[in-house]
């Protein structure tokens, strides 16, 4: 099985972490020289479980945190949350109670002062239209099913056309159909429009669903455990892809793997047992 464990870093990398520490203000100390990379177009899983430093990584990628040495770059500039190239994607939704989904989406084209307002509604609609929610343009999102919530909010991040997007488990609040279907939409708009997607999850089922690479992050401050490239054929369905013989034997390798990282917690198996 494919294990890549040293990826090298090259001109065509849309993410690169180069020797980034990271501690807290307290002292918990999250990363110790972490090299990380995502090939332009490439879909990076980050797995592991609570307390490896999923999030912080995400939040370090985006420019939300900054480390105390090393650095991250976007496409060879210095990461900041406001560069027009990342798009973020939360757990939750978090969209504006007040606002219908129409304006919810165009959200950020007005931050950004992107086009004149015609072009801002124009563009939010068409992707409503692509996460196939056009018909819902008018409602608030109470009004929505936490799904289509968090289609909107897909919606919104893609509308600035980001070249790279953050996606911070975004389906995990959701029923397991829902979460499926959401999958699927994600492989189909990456394929659409090519960003480069670094997803966030501790499903490794939708890690292999999802991945081209799949990282596996030890106990913080241990950085990165393995990385395992996933060779399933594309498209992907959770239909025909779930039901071959080589999603389960990657299931059953990062199964493993992340075994082995929650070994050197005790704390870890005590609360999963």
């Amino acid at each position: 099985m494919p294990d890549s464990r040293s990826v090298p870093l090259t001109a065509v990398d849309a993410l690169r972490v180069e020797g980034v520490d990271f501690s807290y203000a307290n002292g918990h100390r999250v990363f110790t020289g972490l090299d990380l990379n995502a090939r332009a177009g490439e879909f990076v899983a980050i797995l592991g479980p609570s307390g490896c430093g999923k999030t912080t990584l995400l939040n370090l990628l985006s420019g939300f945190q900054a480390p105390q040495a090393g650095r991250v770059t976007v496409n060879g500039a210095a990461t900041r949350p406001e560069l027009p190239e990342l798009g973020y994607v939360f757990q939750s939704p978090q969209l504006f109670p007040w606002l219908n989904a129409l304006d919810n989406v165009r959200f950020g084209l007005r931050v950004n002062g992107a086009l004149d307002e015609p072009g801002q509604r124009e563009r939010a609609l068409a992707y409503l239209r692509l996460v196939g929610l056009e018909s819902v343009a008018g409602r608030l999102p109470s009004q929505l099913s936490g799904g289509m919530q968090q289609r909107v909010s897909l919606a919104r991040a893609l509308a600035l056309e980001p070249s790279v997007l953050l996606m911070d488990e975004p389906f995990a609040a959701l029923d397991a159909i829902s979460r499926a279907s959401m999958n699927e939409e994600t492989l189909r708009l990456w394929s659409r429009l090519g960003q480069t997607i670094v997803f966030i999850t501790h499903d490794i089922d939708e890690a292999v669903f999802l991945a081209d690479r799949v990282v596996v992050l030890n106990i913080a401050p241990g950085g990165i455990h393995s990385e395992l490239a996933i060779d399933l054929p594309r498209p992907r369905s959770n239909l025909q892809t779930r039901r071959l013989p080589a999603f389960l034997d990657y299931r059953n390798e990062l199964m493993g793997r992340i075994a082995e990282v929650m070994a050197q917690s005790p704390f870890l198996l005590e609360s999963t047992s």
